[in-house]
């Protein structure tokens, strides 16, 4: 992946743990600089000094502390990238939260609230804020981090599969907004990672999380999906080699991605990787 993202300057949210790290360290072997964020300061700056020393000389690592929920903290962050790097390339939205665990009714409902604002409105709100410095340079990469909730129901993580599920159709809204400004933004499933969340289930246990415990347990004793495959999907999105693909869900475990640049008409003409209604002739049934 050398040089694929050179001189690049991309900001990263969530990047002081798991899969957002993982970005971070793709990233920046391709090339990157980087703008770091999460609400943990104190991971951030281990992350980002361990990243530091892994540069390239004149690679630069920056990081600040950022609430994506709270909109002054995210123009403040999208502010210092400008500021120090002097312009943005690629946004990944890679914060996230899974809780609250349990049934819809029983479950906090401000825990719930904070979920969806930081799931979704964070997200949003950051596309808002780079959205405008993209349309100036004529081009730009957004990457959206969704996931298993977008795609099927998930019983007793409602917040996170509402959320997850509103951030693919946000991205592909997006898509069709940007698509005369070079500008592409797509969505990404990386799989089932066994970071954080998956303690979040753990913790929760079986009387909270139902059959997603179980889930949880196997997928423990599997290892997981690769976090090294989702990062590779991030940097092919984020390169020139994606160029023209955009509006689509991409599951990095699942979807021949490292081929897609060959596959840049047909994507641009179906459906392919996108939410979207089944009717009845979709399963080959006929309803008057």
């Amino acid at each position: 992946m050398s040089d694929l993202l050179k001189n690049r300057n991309a900001i990263i949210t969530g990047a002081n743990q798991g899969l957002g790290l993982a970005i971070a360290q793709a990233f920046l072997a391709a090339g990157a600089n980087l703008v770091l964020c999460a609400r943990d300061g104190v991971k951030l700056k281990a992350a980002a000094e361990a990243l530091q020393q892994q540069a390239a000389p004149g690679q630069k690592v920056i990081w600040d502390i950022c609430d994506v929920a709270v909109p002054l903290e995210v123009t403040t962050l999208v502010d210092t990238a400008l500021r120090e790097l002097g312009s943005i390339d690629i946004l990944v939205n890679n914060a996230g939260v899974q809780r609250p665990i349990g049934a819809f009714e029983d479950v906090d409902w401000n825990e719930w609230v904070r979920t969806v604002e930081i799931n979704l409105l964070g997200p949003a709100f950051f596309c808002r804020c780079v959205i405008p410095h993209f349309k100036k340079n004529g081009r730009g990469k957004i990457i959206n981090l969704s996931g298993g909730g977008a795609t099927a129901p998930l019983p007793r993580i409602s917040a996170y599969a509402a959320s997850k599920a509103a951030v693919v159709r946000l991205t592909e809204t997006l898509a069709h907004e940007l698509k005369d400004h070079h500008i592409d933004i797509n969505a990404i499933a990386p799989g089932a990672l066994n970071t954080r969340m998956l303690n979040d289930v753990l913790e929760a246990g079986r009387e909270n999380a139902g059959n997603q415990y179980d889930r949880a347990l196997k997928q423990q004793e599997s290892g997981g999906a690769s976090l090294e495959n989702a990062a590779a999907l991030c940097v092919f999105l984020a390169s020139a080699q994606s160029d023209g693909i955009t509006g689509r869900l991409i599951s990095a475990q699942w979807d021949p991605w490292k081929t897609l640049d060959t596959r840049r008409d047909e994507l641009a003409t179906s459906d392919i990787y996108t939410l979207r209604r089944i009717v009845p002739e979709d399963r080959g049934k006929k309803w008057d």
